[in-house]
Parts: structure tokens; sequence; C-alpha cells
């Protein structure tokens, strides 16, 4: 279903580079090295051999090698189809929670619902705004910054904002990209209000409706929605639930055409409108990110939601704001962009609701009507089930230290992106006495369809810091801080290891060939079981991102840094007895301030002749920002 011609130009004519496949072993060596230290003796002593014997000269790993050099002669991105399969569409799990990253908005004042209408006509026209800029290749193109800052970076992930969704399959997604025709269709969202979905036409005989016509259609569709008698079961529930029991649901609800039709308008929506009742909690960082994560359950607005659509902006009558994403489609900074464009537009446009003379008469926005067999009820039971389960689980904790922010961390010469994930190695040492595969998203930007490779930021030299007594900690923080930014430059140079063994992998069952001892050693199982998920999403608007964890024992770790503060959002689930976000969340700030001590220490021996020397006299200096 994939539009692939049209992604492939795009790419082509960027001129960009594309994304190299590194040498085995340099693979392979690296691999032992990540993990080493983080498995016992005897499980490494057994997977030595075994990846020897895979890299061995004439052995599989170089047949596969030779396989993976020949498959990117041929295609823009050798590992694009593999990723996205492994990462996301092969993933059964719910996306909620567990796939979705949100945008959180600052908390909005309004004082009536024509305030509320009044902020979603906004920012709807904001949106068409933007689509039209991607749709005209009008969006400027984003550099790399940080790390080898200034290197343009592709911009296919834009081009499928508005126009992709992700299809539930019984053991695999398909992530749809609709092929734009020459007679391109009535462009259309879908608002939803009390669980109930409505088609809102955004151009009407070829012509975008304006702010004065979407209020009246907001309007139109508040009052619709709040008719007692036509409301229907929350069918977006079903989106919230594991993908494969979706695909299930799906698979009986389209067999009547009532449903079909409903089910055609959203698949082909440019993105959803969720107008949210007030959840009745108190609208804190932590309580708003939940609500944006998971809607507050069934109760609240859990089934006010379409999950399987890459935008849902959410606008709660009790100023909770913010957007979903379903994160198949495109990475993070993606999302911020378009929220930073929405919120500029919002602040810099005025609203035009007065001015503007209305269209004569504007078709009624439609309700979509579904028809519910016993089958599909017994459906929403278990999805309902599963969110309120979900809701229960989750654990979050947004905080905003306070300390220092990026500013202080440049000071010392040292980068904020490596600085902050010693950091957090440090607070799981901390927390755990022990270090895990740990995952820190790459921007692969700088090449064809670049999308993420991995950062494994528990290194070697990070166990040393952690481990350290105070006197020798000061050039143990400096060796973990570089060993952190060197992996950070291989990731985002093409030549880091996970994206490597995964097409190796991958590549071996294409060829219907037995499966490689090294893939189905313990050691790769805990390599790739990340119980660490971390990702710096910066934003110069005020707004953080967060998600949730990857894995059951696991925590999810985003970070926000500032020139003077820094937000982080941890999250993991109260199921697991192992991990607590509040008690991850304390430890993390006495040992920011203990890397403060450490460095302003550090700094008063090394006796700096003048402000600007700091550091210079006993350590290499770097010269860099944070990753890209």
């Amino acid at each position: 279903t994939m539009n692939l011609d049209k992604s492939l130009e795009t790419s082509e004519d960027s001129g960009l580079p594309k994304l190299p496949v590194p040498p085995l072993q340099q693979t392979l060596d690296m691999y032992l090295k990540c993990m080493s230290h983080l498995i016992p003796e005897e499980q490494f002593k057994k997977t030595k051999p075994i990846v020897e014997k895979f890299g061995a000269p004439g052995g599989m790993g170089e047949f596969l090698q030779k396989k993976l050099l020949e498959r990117s002669e041929h295609k823009a991105n050798w590992v694009y189809d593999y990723w996205l399969e492994d990462m996301y569409l092969s993933n059964r799990l719910a996306l909620p929670v567990n796939s979705s990253p949100v945008m959180v908005f600052p908390k909005q004042n309004f004082r009536s619902q024509s305030d509320t209408l009044r902020f979603a006509a906004h920012l709807i026209s904001g949106v068409l705004e933007y689509k039209s800029l991607i749709d005209g290749r009008a969006l400027p193109v984003d550099y790399a910054r940080g790390q080898l800052a200034g290197t343009p970076l592709c911009m296919d992930q834009y081009n499928k904002v508005f126009t992709s969704y992700r299809l539930p399959g019984p053991k695999i997604d398909t992530l749809v990209a609709q092929k734009s025709t020459v007679m391109p269709e009535p462009e259309h969202i879908i608002v939803a209000c009390k669980n109930q979905f409505f088609v809102l036409d955004v151009v009407i005989n070829f012509r975008r409706l304006n702010e004065k016509d979407l209020y009246t259609q907001l309007e139109r569709i508040r009052k619709m929605a709040d008719i007692e008698e036509e409301r229907l079961p929350p069918i977006g529930l079903l989106t919230s639930d594991g993908r494969t029991q979706w695909a299930e649901a799906r698979s009986v609800l389209i067999k009547d055409s009532t449903n079909r039709d409903s089910l055609d308008m959203i698949e082909r929506c440019l993105c959803l409108v969720c107008l949210d009742e007030p959840s009745g909690t108190e609208l804190t960082d932590t309580n708003r990110a939940l609500l944006m994560l998971h809607g507050g359950g069934t109760d609240k607005n859990g089934g006010n939601r379409w999950y399987d659509k890459p935008m849902q902006f959410v606008i709660g009558a009790d100023g909770c704001c913010g957007v979903v994403c379903e994160h198949s489609p495109f990475e993070g900074i993606v999302l911020v962009q378009c929220s930073e464009y929405l919120l500029r537009y919002m602040r810099g446009s005025p609203s035009k609701l007065v001015r503007a003379a209305s269209m004569s008469e504007l078709p009624a926005p439609r309700r979509l009507r579904w028809k519910c067999s016993p089958d599909i009820q017994a459906f929403l039971t278990a999805s309902a089930d599963k969110l309120q389960r979900l809701v229960k689980n989750l654990d979050m904790n947004v905080n905003k230290f306070t300390g220092y922010g990026k500013e202080f961390i440049k000071k010392q010469k040292m980068s904020p992106d490596a600085y902050i994930q010693v950091a957090l190695q440090f607070t799981f040492y901390r927390c755990h006495g022990r270090l895990v595969p740990t995952y820190e998203s790459a921007s692969v930007r700088r090449f064809q369809e670049g999308r993420v490779d991995n950062i494994r930021s528990s290194t070697p030299e990070a166990l040393a810091f952690v481990k350290a007594m105070d006197a020798e900690k000061m050039e143990l923080l400096w060796t973990a801080i570089k060993a952190q930014t060197n992996y950070t430059i291989l990731a985002i140079t093409g030549m880091a290891i996970d994206n490597h063994l995964l097409g190796l992998r991958e590549i071996a069952k294409e060829l219907k060939l037995e499966k490689p001892e090294l893939f189905s050693d313990t050691t790769y199982a805990t390599s790739i079981h990340f119980i660490l998920s971390t990702s710096q999403v910066p934003t110069t608007e005020e707004m953080f991102c967060c998600y949730g964890p990857v894995v059951p024992n696991g925590y999810g770790a985003c970070y926000n840094p500032q020139t003077d503060h820094i937000i982080f959002c941890v999250s993991s689930f109260r199921e697991s007895a192992e991990t607590s976000s509040d008690l991850f969340v304390k430890t993390l700030e006495g040992c920011l301030k203990e890397m403060q001590d450490l460095c302003i220490k550090g700094n008063t021996e090394a006796k700096p002749t003048d402000s600007t020397e700091k550091m210079d006299g006993n350590t290499k200096v770097m010269k860099n920002g944070s990753k890209s």
C-alpha cells in the first residue's frame, strides 16, 4: 500500500548521501564492548566465541554483509523497511503509552465553551496552513544542530504527517500512504466529541474554510454530540487495544457497509481534533502528561481518540491540551516542529473570527454511524478493560529540574546531551546497583530516508564513572562524557550497531537461512530489551514531550534541556516491583547536583588562568553541543 515511487523520488532529489553499511568487524567488536560489562562473566564467555564464529573469514557474517551491501545498492535506504517493521509495525502492544508519544501544551484558560471552540478553530487554521507548506514543498529544510551541526537533513518524514494511516493487521500492521490523485477529494478532519466522530470538511467548493466557518461547524458538532438519543458506542476504544485484537475487531466491523464507510472516512482524514470533557483532576504537569498519554481511561476521554492516525490534537474544555502522535511515520522532532509552528501561529496571527465573511450555506458536518453487533460489544468491553488496566499501571513523574541547565554544562565544555545521558546512567546505578542496555534515539536524517539508530549509553566508561569513589571521579566523568559523545557521532554518521545487526538478522530471514546463533544467543535478547529508553526532545516553545516505557520492567525518560533548567518526564509501570518513577526522579536530582559539585570542584583544582580557559589545562576540550 505504500506509495514508494513518490518517497524514493523525494529522497533522491534531496542530494543527500545514502545511509552507509558499517564494516562487519567494527560492529561485532562494538557489540561485544557494549555488552561485556552488562552480563554475567559466564554468559560473556559463551557469547564471545559465537560472535567470533559469525565474523570468521568465509563465514555467515561475511555472506550476509555482502547481501546487505547489495541491498544498499538498489534501495534508497537499506534498513528503512526492516527498521519500520521491527520497531513499530510488528509490535503487537497497544499504541497508547507503549508507542505513541505526546506533546503537552501549556494549560489554557478557557472561560467558556466558545473559548474552547475558538481555540480549536484557530488551531485547525494553523494545521491547514502548515499542511499547505508541506504540500507546496515550502517548509524550510531542517539543519543538524549539536554534533556535526549544519548538515541538511532529510525532510521525507514531513510528507507523512497528514497522509499516513497505521492499519492494524493480525501479525503485522501496515503503514498506508495515501496516493495523491489528480483530483484530490474534498479534504476533511475528523472531530471527536463525547466519543462520537464527526466529519468536518475543511475544503468546500475548492475553497478552504476560514476560521469563522470552522467555528460555526465546530459549534454545530458540539450541539450534535450533546443529543443523548443519537449517541453511539465509543468505537474509538477499539484502537486503544493490542494491535492483533483491534485487527480482529476491525475485520468484524467491516462486514457491515455503514461501518466500512465510517472507517474509510477516518482512515482518509487529515488528522483528528479531539474535543475533550473536563477530567476533574488537578492539571499539574504530571497529570496533563497522563491525560495526554491515555485520556484518563474509559470514564474520562480514553474513548475520544482514534490512535491509528498520526496526529490527534487534543483540546480539553478544562484547558488540558496537546498532541497525541502515532509514531511509525515520523520522529519526535517532526511532532515538535509542527506543534511549535501551531503555537506560534496562534500567538502571532490574531483570531480572524470577527472580520471574515462567512460562507453562505455551509453543509452540516455529519456524524459517523456504527452498527454494533454483540461481537463488537464484546470487543469494546475487552478494550475498555485493557485501557483501564493501562491507566492504573502507568507511573509518571514530570519534573522541572531548576538546579541548572544547558548553560552550566556548556561552560564545562561538555555536551549537554552526553552529560544528561551520563546522569541518567548514574541515577539508574544508584537506584538499581547495575547498568542495563539503554536506548537513546539518534537521528540519521543526514541520509536519504533516514530515521534513527541507537546510542547505547550504558558504556563501560559510564560504569567506571558511576562506580568510582571521589578521588578519581572527575577524570572518569570526562572519560564517560567523551565515550558518550563519540558514540553519538558514530550513530548520527550511520556507524552505530543496532540497525546493522537488525539488517544482518532480517536479511538472513529474507533469504530463508537458518537463524545465525548470534541472534538466538541470550546476550542478543538482553541487548535489545531496553530497560532504560531515553530521548532528548528539546523545544523552543513552552511545552514538553513524554512517552511510556518500552518494556514491562523499564523506564521511559524523555528530557528537554533549557538554558537554566531541564524538564524530565520519567515513566514506569506500577506492576513492576523493580521500578519507581518518583524514586528515579528524586535520585536524578541528587546525581545532577553531585555532578555539578564535581565540575565546580574540578574547576577550582584546575586553577584556570582566566575564566575562558576553564578546564583547558588538564583536559582535552570538546567543542560541541547536544545531539541533533
